[in-house]
């Protein structure tokens, strides 16, 4: 078993990024939305990764890349994010289909589940899978999330709408601030 890591993505990881998700494309038209064929490109990844820094500087991201052997193998991401009297955030990630299997996805959630409470001092976490993944559901029930409700056809992807699964995890007690 390789170790896992995570840390803030980086303009320097949009072409191992637009690797991973061009090979995966077609595998994973089934769970991501339809994207131009420029996402899958090193060019493509530059804005795209510009603007998840963006939002980071404005606190309302954390963007993060997965790692195994000091190489970029997925993502983890912790976006809109909600200050005031929500502090919580929205969960998203994906690893490799090449490195899917192996726990990494498990380790990458464990890991910004730490930087969602102890660094951005999140309340609660949300996360939304499609009814028929049960790999990432199973993820998230072993990081102690919970389904709350599914939402019918909430998500268009692979010329479908498709029905999701809501989830949510608390993280904290601490106030509101």
């Amino acid at each position: 078993m390789s170790p896992t890591s995570i840390r803030l993505i980086a303009p320097s990881d949009g072409p191992a990024l637009a690797g991973l998700l061009s090979r995966d494309r077609q595998a994973y038209a089934r769970w991501m939305p339809d994207r131009p064929a420029e996402f899958y490109t090193p060019e493509g990844q530059a804005p795209v990764i510009e603007s998840l820094l963006a939002s980071h500087g404005n606190g309302l991201a954390w963007p993060g890349v997965v790692v195994s052997d000091g190489t970029v193998i997925g993502q983890v991401t912790i976006s809109s994010v909600l200050r005031g009297p929500f502090q919580k955030g929205f969960l998203g990630y994906w690893v490799s289909s090449r490195h899917q299997g192996l726990g990494h996805t498990s380790r990458a959630v464990g890991l910004v589940l730490r930087i969602a409470e102890d660094e951005l001092n999140l309340h609660r976490l949300e996360a939304h899978t499609q009814l028929e993944n049960l790999a990432s559901q199973a993820v998230l029930r072993k990081h102690g999330f919970r389904s709350w409700g599914i939402a019918h056809e909430h998500f268009y992807a692979d010329g479908a709408w498709r029905d999701e699964v809501f989830w949510e995890r608390k993280l904290s007690g601490r106030p509101a601030s």
